[in-house]
């Protein structure tokens, strides 16, 4: 079985936030290191980084705006990119760091120490530690494609130092790489891991082996016009190595049916009450015209059509069409990789004239047909999407095809339709007249939080100066387009 539904041995950590004692210290027998296990740590910091993506909480989480698939219908300070108001990147930082980082961190160190014993239980050890390797790659990723530069190789040494230095983020994405391809080398899949401690595959180690390489595939796309040559070998190898390429083998988190341990949308928008959020224009105006499949899982309907509201500009609950009723479940699933985005990517690999098994136009399709199959569609829909002339591929803008769609497979993970955005040029998003960024346009990065302008001063000053100034506009070093 991929995964074990869910059963939650985690929130039992409330984890160490400032604390600057030597990790060493909290060791004092490795045989039974902790009275928290370092599973019950890696556990926290799934669920941490699962619902640090999927939350709707506009203090931690503006992607789906950002992305353009939602828009707010009474505070529209965050569509409008004003993120300083709520402290947006103090706490989208705070989470990733403390919650999630620190708690690998942590949870490597104790299984790490514990003494184990015979050939098989060595091969849980190194496996467990892999996976660890690998869910830290993951969320470094996110925070350079958020950010730019950040704290790396002086990042959680609380022990050593309060103000980490920051490191140039192309220099981070190669290490993440060299990561990535250790952590998959060292996973053995004829031995067990982590078990109903992982929340994602369920300790499924061959599962897990694919997720590395499907990660170390995306690392290597992000570079392909900074690096092409690395991006090459990086995609190459990662294919080699195998993807994830049907829905069953997806990375994602269930949630259960009840508090605490709901989706956060849940908990955002329907234990709360609150009616925040209705689909935004542009991902409506773009899909109504395809007839696209996915629109009754995506939104509900409002006076039997299919409704955005304008983006950036306050849009009545009651007026426009909000999330589909699925994503409003509280066992609506956090996905981390799909089978549909790693089609997408190996149809830009192939685009790109990287060899990935197949053309371009052919993984281009199936990504298509597989995120409408993953919506609830069937092979008919996909069928007589794909038939259309403005859905057919264009191999002489295919950055515009694949953006596009690629794009519309996101939604509801807002960040990666937002990084789409970004990386592909594609679609066209509109502008809000109170739009607050440098330019009103979408912005390409987060600001830098203000806590480390005053607590982290030098360091942050040298970063700022780095990669051009701390601004929402300037485009991180992947984006060259």
């Amino acid at each position: 079985m991929k995964k074990l539904k869910f059963l939650i041995y985690l929130v039992l950590i409330i984890f160490v936030a400032s604390c600057t004692k030597n990790f060493e210290d909290f060791n004092t027998d490795t045989k039974n290191p902790s009275d928290v296990p370092g599973e019950t740590l890696f556990s926290n910091a799934q669920k941490a980084l699962s619902d640090q993506r999927a939350s709707t909480n506009v203090n931690l989480n503006v992607f789906k705006l950002w992305a353009q698939y939602w828009t707010e219908t009474t505070y529209t300070d965050e569509a409008n990119f004003n993120i300083v108001n709520r402290n947006i990147p103090d706490n989208n930082f705070s989470t990733y760091y403390r919650s999630i980082l620190l708690n690998l961190k942590q949870a490597k160190y104790l299984i790490e120490k514990t003494e184990v014993i015979g050939d098989e239980a060595k091969k849980v050890q190194k496996n467990k530690l892999a996976i660890i390797d690998l869910i830290t790659v993951f969320t470094y990723q996110e925070l350079v494609d958020i950010f730019g530069n950040v704290p790396y190789t002086d990042a959680l040494k609380i022990e050593e130092t309060l103000s980490p230095k920051y490191d140039d983020g192309l220099a981070i994405y190669k290490d993440l790489i060299t990561s990535a391809t250790a952590a998959i080398g060292k996973l053995d899949a004829s031995g067990e891991s982590f078990g109903s401690a992982d929340l994602y595959y369920g300790g499924d180690v061959a599962l897990w082996k694919k997720f590395g390489n499907s990660l170390k595939l995306k690392l290597g796309l992000h570079l392909a016009d900074v690096d092409n040559t690395l991006a090459k070998s990086t995609i190459e190898s990662a294919f080699s190595g195998g993807v994830i390429l049907t829905s069953d083998e997806n990375c994602d988190m269930a949630y259960l049916g009840s508090s605490p341990n709901t989706n956060p949308i849940y908990e955002d928008l329907v234990l709360s009450g609150r009616q925040d959020f209705v689909a935004a224009n542009t991902i409506v105006d773009i899909m109504n015209p395809l007839n696209d499949p996915r629109r009754g899982h995506y939104f509900g309907m409002k006076d039997g059509a299919f409704i955005g509201g304008t983006y950036g500009i306050n849009s009545a609950f009651i007026d426009f069409s909000h999330a589909g009723d699925a994503i409003y479940e509280p066992t609506f699933a956090s996905v981390f990789f799909s089978a549909s985005e790693l089609k997408f990517y190996l149809a830009e690999a192939a685009a790109r004239g990287y060899s990935v098994g197949n053309t371009a136009e052919n993984y281009y399709k199936d990504a298509i047909a597989t995120s409408i199959l993953e919506w609830g569609g069937n092979q008919a829909d996909a069928d007589t999407y794909l038939a259309q002339a403005e859905v057919a591929y264009n191999g002489a803008d295919w950055k515009k095809s694949i953006g596009t769609q690629e794009w519309i497979a996101f939604y509801t993970r807002g960040l990666e339709g937002w990084t789409t955005w970004r990386r592909l040029d594609a679609p066209t998003f509109n502008i809000s007249p109170d739009a607050q960024s440098p330019d009103g346009k979408t912005p390409t990065r987060f600001t830098y939080p203000v806590n480390e302008q005053t607590l982290n001063k030098t360091n942050y000053q040298q970063a700022s100066t780095a990669i051009g100034g701390d601004v929402l506009n300037k485009k991180l070093f992947w984006d060259k387009n």
